[in-house]
């Protein structure tokens, strides 16, 4: 299954494309499995679940949580776990809600962990280790401490528009796998990433459209609260 685990829709800040088109453009491109992680909030991921009933496509609910120290996926997550909280904190709340903790682009430029990651390594249940979206080395850096801890880990296209869904994608053998059995893969490390060089070029557009969609959504008043 080529499984994408962290897409972004119009419930984020930084983006307007709903969780329909999202799902939509994940089944045209292949993808068998999806998570949306929203930032700071579930109704996303909970509307493209029902929205996907009876497509052949999973979608596995998300949460994309700000933590003092930096940004942490929640996977398999239908509440929303408070923002601000330290990153063990939540960690501890995503699996208190028996959700995975993965700590997205790591070494980001503008997106890094800025906390000791090195002691929450026992604690999380992987890293992300390909983001379709970050500039820079980011993604090796994060592949070379995955293997060097031995750490699991997953693949991402941070899509926040439907051309980017995809881009890259984790890929986990076996057909038609429950939540449960993507998540065991996952942490007996059974997996392998895949997809598409993406460059320089449709990184900065993707971008671009980030920033394009604050604004929009500030001019309808959908602005959330960016913590």
């Amino acid at each position: 299954m080529k499984t994408d685990l962290h897409i972004h829709t119009s419930y984020s800040y930084d983006s307007t494309a709903s969780p329909k088109k999202m799902v939509d453009a994940a089944l045209r491109k292949g993808i068998n499995c999806m998570a949306v992680t929203d930032h700071n909030e579930v109704k996303g991921s909970l509307e493209a679940v029902e929205y996907a009933k009876e497509k052949p496509i999973l979608i596995i609910p998300g949460i994309e949580i700000k933590s003092r120290e930096g940004d942490i996926l929640g996977l398999n997550i239908k509440r929303i776990i408070p923002s601000g909280l330290s990153a063990k904190e939540t960690i501890e709340k995503i699996k208190e809600e028996e959700g995975l903790a993965i700590i997205p682009h790591p070494f980001g430029w503008i997106c890094s962990f800025k906390g000791d990651l090195m002691s929450l390594l026992k604690e999380i249940d992987g890293i992300e280790v390909l983001n379709a979206s970050i500039f820079g080395p980011g993604n090796k850096k994060a592949l070379n401490l995955s293997e060097k801890y031995n750490l699991p880990f997953t693949c991402g296209s941070d899509a926040h528009e439907p051309n980017m869904v995809g881009k890259v994608y984790l890929e986990i053998p076996g057909d038609n796998l429950s939540i449960e059995e993507i998540l065991n893969q996952i942490k007996n490390k059974n997996v392998k990433a895949g997809g598409l060089k993406v460059n320089f070029f449709e990184r900065v557009i993707a971008h671009l459209g980030r920033n394009i969609a604050k604004v929009q959504n500030y001019a309808c008043g959908k602005q959330k609260k960016i913590q």
